[in-house]
């Protein structure tokens, strides 16, 4: 089983070739290749390789599969005595990534 772990915004993700990743938005459109370079851990079978902080050389080619929104998060502000009510709503984007394979040199 081959995976690895990739760094994309300032948050960490693991990536098999094949399977999907959602992270923080990414304002491209849907169809274009992104090649993710920031791989702290890649995995194949028994042996690891452990990045200092990043692997030299490695790298992820993903495509963008879908601009997605999240789950709607509600906001509430309230102040007691006063009639202070206030509320809204959220809905975070993300990009939704095909993993399609990981590279070592």
């Amino acid at each position: 089983m081959k995976y690895a772990i990739v760094e994309v915004g300032g948050k960490q993700y693991r990536c098999e070739e094949g399977k999907a990743i959602t992270v923080d938005l990414i304002n491209l459109p849907v169809g274009d290749e992104i090649v993710l370079d920031k791989v702290l851990l890649i995995v194949n079978d028994d042996t690891a390789t452990i990045g200092k902080p990043y692997i030299k050389g490695a790298s992820i080619k993903t495509q963008v599969q879908d601009q997605i929104k999240g789950k709607k998060i509600f906001v509430f502000k309230y102040k007691p005595k006063i009639r202070y009510r206030r509320r809204a709503g959220h809905r975070q984007k993300y990009t939704r990534l095909l993993v399609e394979s990981i590279l070592m040199e």
